[in-house]
This record gives C-alpha cells, sequence and structure tokens, in this order.
C-alpha cells in the first residue's frame, strides 16, 4: 500500500492530530510543508487539494481528502493497527460530541483568543483573552463531565478524542493562564500528562 500523504505546517493544531492519528497506527507518511500564513499567500496548485485553502489535506493511492476528522477517521480504517475508533455506537457518539464541542467551543478560545493572542501580539487583547479563559473554562468543565472513568478520555481504549483533544490543549498549556486553568480540573491534568508521553505526541511536537 502507498504511502500517504499529508500537507501542512508543524506549527497547526489540526495537522499534528492527523499526525497523531498516522503515528498511533505505526503508519509511514510524507508531510509536505505548507505555510498557509505565508507572505506570498496559499499557493494555487494547493486549491486543488483543498479549495478553502486550510490546513492539513490528505492523499493516499490517489484518494484525496480535507478536514482533520475525515482524514483521521480514514487513517483508522484503511490502515492496519490498534483501533482508535470505540467499537459500540455510544462510544463512537461520544467520541463524535466530544471532538465536535472541541472544535466548536474550544479550539478558537484557548488556541487563538488565549495562547496566540498572548504570545504573539506585542499587545494583547486583554478583553478577548478574559473571553477565551472564560470560554475555556466551560469547555473543560464539560470535558470532565464527559470524561469516561480510566486513563482516556473514553475509558480504558486510546481513541481519535485523545488525539484531537491534545494538540489543542498542548497550546492552551504555553501561556501561564492556560496551566493555571487546566489545574483545577480534577482528571484533565492527569490524562494530558498521559497522553504527552505517547511517541505520537513526542514526535509530532514542532520544534522550536
Amino acid at each position: 500500500m502507498a504511502k500517504p500523504t499529508l500537507y501542512g505546517a508543524d506549527y497547526s493544531v489540526y495537522v499534528r492530530i492527523a499526525r497523531m492519528a498516522l503515528e498511533e497506527k505505526g503508519i509511514g507518511y510524507e508531510l509536505v510543508p505548507l505555510d498557509i500564513f505565508a507572505a506570498e499567500g496559499i499557493p494555487a496548485w494547493y486549491l486543488e487539494h483543498h479549495p478553502f485553502g486550510r490546513i492539513p489535506a490528505f492523499e493516499h493511492d490517489g484518494f484525496h481528502l480535507f478536514e482533520t476528522g475525515a482524514i483521521a477517521r480514514y487513517v483508522d480504517e484503511a490502515f492496519d493497527g490498534p483501533a482508535l475508533q470505540p467499537a459500540d455506537v455510544r462510544g463512537r457518539a461520544r467520541m463524535g460530541q466530544i471532538i465536535g464541542l472541541l472544535d466548536a467551543y474550544g479550539y478558537r478560545a484557548m488556541v487563538w483568543d488565549v495562547a496566540v493572542e498572548r504570545l504573539e501580539k506585542a499587545a494583547p487583547d486583554e478583553a478577548l483573552i478574559a473571553s477565551g479563559l472564560s470560554q475555556a473554562e466551560t469547555v473543560l468543565k464539560v470535558l470532565t463531565s464527559l470524561k469516561a472513568k480510566g486513563p482516556w478520555l473514553l475509558g480504558d481504549q486510546l481513541t481519535l478524542v485523545d488525539l484531537h483533544a491534545a494538540p489543542i490543549v498542548a497550546y492552551f498549556l504555553k501561556v501561564a493562564e492556560g496551566r493555571d486553568l487546566l489545574a483545577r480540573f480534577a482528571d484533565i491534568p492527569d490524562w494530558y500528562s498521559r497522553i504527552a508521553g505517547r511517541p505520537s505526541f513526542t514526535r509530532t511536537e514542532k520544534v522550536a
């Protein structure tokens, strides 16, 4: 089976999610660097892979995908290796629910409104950061309430939801406000330490 290709940048949370899925399955892949924030803009050829010019995009044996959730599910189902989705319908529904809430309510607040605003702006918008922290607190409360007993978010099985949450939380923890807030939630810091120790996490960490 041909080696898949992933297009994107190593700084991207969503590229990292897809890379972690590939790593957990033990699949060799090619990462084609693509910086959507480059001064020269998005190259025209890339719009054939992702018509909206976002990252990541994915190609395998002539099959093209964009959207991280679709890529991660394909990687799990198309390749041998440990299953990364629950076998039962309720487990899969819970996985989809948590991934959905992270995308809809967690990513922008935790990554952009808090971490990027604090780290990359010469004069951070403190009102935006405060609003992001408020939203992040709600996200973490809900995540705590939905977490099953066991080492992973859905219990004893590592799944795509762990791989989806880890890069978002990792970015949030780059700033003191994120670290302080996460420490207030039972089980989540222990879960994060566990996922952060996996080879799939360390191999996909951006080198400064």
